[in-house]
């Protein structure tokens, strides 16, 4: 699919983006903005707004894609797996947790909703997966954590990466979404096509393509949003 993404736009925009988080001073439109060195690594969203869409007529969509860069590094995972996985999780610095801890949470919601809001993902053993619902009951599932299998022959590490570098487009009932590419420790370059091929993704994902985009910004966690797509 044609990329509609003006290239000089979104170089600028990125450009604009990675001096604002080093502390230079940027122009948007005649203004000038003067960034500021943060002290932990900031996130670049990108916000995009549908348009000739009716969320409640026209069919939802969702859809995943793995970009070439991990946009958000510091997502942390939790892996629920039999011995093997656990022993294998301890190796590479994962937390980990055994059919004997999940027991222990003895299905309290309370404690089930603070381990779904401790980690990012999970990870399961297939000998675990299977078992989650009957210990945990349904509070992985309601906050949209439900563990990604992890097969014998996966290699862990490599999963992790993948499910860190994948992003999600969900339509829900309203018409904006936002969606972590990048983030101001990555080249310009690598920002630059993983701005550009979510975008291309969620295009395709679209009935009307790209005619069902609005607008498209992009901005990190504490920086201005600028306007790559009118």
């Amino acid at each position: 699919m044609a990329n509609k993404l003006n290239s000089a736009l979104l170089d600028k925009a990125i450009t604009d983006i990675l001096a604002f988080a080093n502390g230079e001073t940027i122009t948007k439109g005649s203004e000038e903005l003067k960034g500021k060195k943060r002290n932990f690594v900031e996130t670049i969203e990108m916000q995009v707004t549908l348009k000739n869409y009716d969320p409640q007529r026209d069919k939802r969509f969702s859809g995943t894609f793995k970009l070439p860069t991990v946009p958000r590094p510091n997502l942390k995972c939790c892996m629920l797996g039999d011995a093997a996985h656990c022993e294998q999780a301890d190796r590479i610095g994962i937390d980990s947790m055994s059919v004997d801890d999940l027991k222990k949470l003895n299905k309290n919601k309370k404690l089930v909703k603070k381990l779904a809001k401790k980690y990012d993902f999970f990870l399961a053993s297939a000998s675990m997966i299977k078992q989650i619902p009957r210990l945990l009951g349904p509070g992985l599932t309601k906050s949209g954590k439900f563990p990604t299998l992890l097969a014998p022959s996966d290699d862990m590490q490599e999963k992790v990466d993948e499910i860190k570098a994948t992003i999600k487009f969900q339509m829900k009932k309203v018409m904006c979404m936002n969606v972590a590419v990048g983030n101001v420790t990555l080249s310009k370059q690598e920002n630059i096509v993983n701005v550009q091929l979510a975008a291309n993704f969620l295009a395709s994902l679209l009935k009307k393509q790209w005619q069902n985009i609005d607008v498209i910004y992009v901005k990190s966690t504490m920086g201005p949003s600028i306007q790559i797509y009118f």
